[in-house]
């Protein structure tokens, strides 16, 4: 990257008020160089779009490369392909390559595709997930790039999984746009090869007044979601179903008040949940809305006034958030009171950030936090079927994979003394004291 333009970038980056908690130092930034013919795909990363369908993204230097993918079930052979579409921005100095987007299927599932970009360069592959449980999610929240992140990927990774959820804090780009390729290169051996599902955090923001004040201008190019499946409007906020599974992708920059486009679709999807085909529900968010660590105390409140209610008559299972770079896992919860027909809610914003660790907790520690603790790591969530599902974080602060938490869930939707009012619709519910 020209030095000038790094320094443009570096000058255009928030700078941000000191918290009153210390991190612990950060591993260094790992920049990723880009050493592929300009023709050739780079950035690649799938995600899921629909029923039995794969949506593959990525990037070419060269304007000229058709956005179309070649794919079959064996190596070198390609008896399928499709046509997508293509996008490109601008940010100040900053031109980005042609990103492509493509949809390929009706794919099967538990079946491992290869696949070719743009039609040359290396063949990558994907596994889909599979149509009956069990079904394993991987957490990791605010990535970042760092040897941290590396180190948390490279745990992932030693280990199969489906689908990752990131809820939020992508590649701390922060305005400066190379760092995004970089992230794209750093997370493709990883994104190539299994679904990432991503909600935005406020290092996807990059507003800048006046000029963009919108934000999310390289976030929504990059990382388009399934939202218009959704029914949304936003690529802030949308939902899928996978395996059992309904999976709600919430904005905390997005607005979120009762007037709001977020909340009206919220409500509306949350209606129509089919709870037989989709006995769980889990929602995922940024800015978490239990907190008992000293960083970012309260940002998630307004968000938690306006939307917890619809959560809880709704039997959400488990809320996961990120933004604090720390662990943490909560009792089921409800209007900050114990109850067991809330959600379970746990903070997973460890992922390796080049800002560091949350080292600082609130004393003494609220009775419905039950395990926390400031390392980096990832989390695993393992539906094994229509009631049960294992929960585990593993820690990596020592650059070892160690299970340092773990717990066994019931679905809410066969729980004996919350189930009666999950299958009446919300309307219905007039709050907590029904229940």
């Amino acid at each position: 990257m020209p030095k000038l333009l790094f320094l443009f970038f570096l000058f255009l980056r928030p700078h941000h008020a000191a918290e009153d908690f210390v991190r612990q130092p950060a591993r260094p930034l790992v920049f990723t160089p880009h050493n592929r013919p300009q023709s050739h795909p780079q950035q690649v990363h799938v995600s899921l779009v629909g029923d039995n369908y794969m949506k593959v993204s990525w990037v070419t230097d060269e304007n000229g490369v058709p956005s179309t993918v070649e794919y079959g079930k064996l190596p070198g052979k390609y008896d399928s392909s499709a046509t997508g579409e293509h996008t490109s921005y601008r940010y100040f100095f900053y031109t980005s390559g042609k990103i492509h987007h493509v949809t390929i299927g009706p794919l099967n599932p538990a079946t491992t595709y290869y696949y070719r970009c743009g039609g040359s360069g290396p063949e990558f592959n994907f596994r889909t997930p599979p149509a009956t449980y069990p079904i394993e999610f991987v957490l990791a929240g605010d990535l970042g790039q760092t040897e941290w992140t590396n180190t948390t990927l490279e745990h992932i990774n030693a280990r199969n999984y489906d689908v990752l959820l990131l809820p939020g804090d992508l590649s701390y780009a922060d305005t400066q746009q190379p760092l995004w390729d970089s992230f794209g290169r750093l997370v493709e051996p990883y994104a190539s090869r299994r679904p990432w599902m991503v909600t935005q955090g406020n290092h996807e923001q990059e507003i800048f007044p006046m000029i963009y004040p919108k934000g999310f201008k390289a976030y929504n190019s990059r990382w388009p979601m399934p939202y218009k499946e959704s029914g949304s409007e936003s690529n802030l906020y949308y939902s899928f179903d996978v395996v059992g599974s309904h999976i709600i992708m919430l904005g905390s920059y997005a607005d979120f008040d009762r007037d709001s486009d977020q909340y009206k679709w919220l409500a509306n999807d949350l209606a129509k949940i089919n709870r037989s085909r989709t006995p769980w529900v889990v929602v995922l968010l940024h800015a978490p809305w239990y907190n008992s660590n000293l960083a970012h105390q309260g940002e998630g409140e307004s968000m938690r006034v306006a939307m917890e209610e619809m959560l809880y008559k709704s039997r959400v299972d488990v809320v996961f958030s990120g933004h604090v770079h720390a662990y943490e896992r909560f009792t089921r919860v409800y209007d900050n009171n114990a109850d067991p027909c809330g959600p379970m809610y746990i903070t997973i914003g460890d992922g390796g950030n080049r800002e560091g660790l949350a080292m600082l907790y609130k004393e003494p520690k609220p009775v419905i936090s039950l395990f926390r603790e400031a390392s980096f790591g990832h989390g695993r969530l393992r539906i094994m079927n229509d009631t049960h599902a294992h929960w585990s974080w593993n820690r990596n602060d020592d650059s070892l994979n160690v299970v340092a938490d773990g717990i066994w869930l019931e679905s809410l939707r066969h729980s004996c003394s919350c189930a009666p009012k999950m299958e009446q619709k919300m309307e219905h519910s007039s709050g907590k004291d029904e229940l």
